[in-house]
């Protein structure tokens, strides 16, 4: 004997067609959602790398230019170093050229006493200077006339024309 007809099957079928109509509605819906939000996500991600690139790129910079800074000043202070020892040096070999030159030749001291009388009068107490050269002295009024302060006098006269110690030969 065969079943009969079930009368609500027509009835079933269309609610699942309509079901699954609606499920497939609900699930194509949410894909779009889901697709939507990745879309967006990505966009913002790609938006916060572009800007840490750009603030990293600024910062990197920011530090080279203060490393270049640094760098330039380590260097000057090396150069101005290095220039303060050349002419110390030279400083000390011209005092002791001009103490040789005191020491080997008596007419010299003898002309830096006159020359001191000279400059202070002939009351001045000249006194012979160690290393060479003479001091006077009058009330008020001093000169020296040292090996080291002719020395040191004549570099200083070189003036501006030291700086060519510094540059090529």
């Amino acid at each position: 004997m065969a079943a009969p007809p079930d009368a609500l099957e027509p009835v079933r079928a269309e609610l699942l067609r309509t079901a699954r109509d609606a499920a497939a509605a609900v699930l194509e819906g949410a894909r779009a959602e889901a697709e939507e939000i990745l879309r967006a996500a990505r966009a913002t991600a790609e938006e916060s790398l572009a800007r840490a690139r750009d603030l990293g790129a600024a910062d990197g910079a920011d530090a080279a230019r203060r490393e270049r800074t640094r760098a330039v000043q380590d260097a000057w202070a090396a150069e101005l170093a290095a220039r303060a020892e050349v002419y110390a040096q030279l400083r000390d070999q011209v005092r002791a050229g001009v103490r040789r030159a005191l020491a080997e030749d008596t007419g010299r001291q003898r002309r830096l006493t006159r020359t001191a009388r000279a400059l202070l009068g002939p009351g001045a107490r000249v006194v012979e200077a160690p290393g060479g050269g003479v001091t006077a002295e009058v009330p008020g009024r001093r000169a020296d006339l040292s090996a080291d302060a002719l020395a040191d006098r004549a570099l200083d006269r070189l003036g501006a024309r030291a700086e060519t110690l510094w540059g090529p030969p």
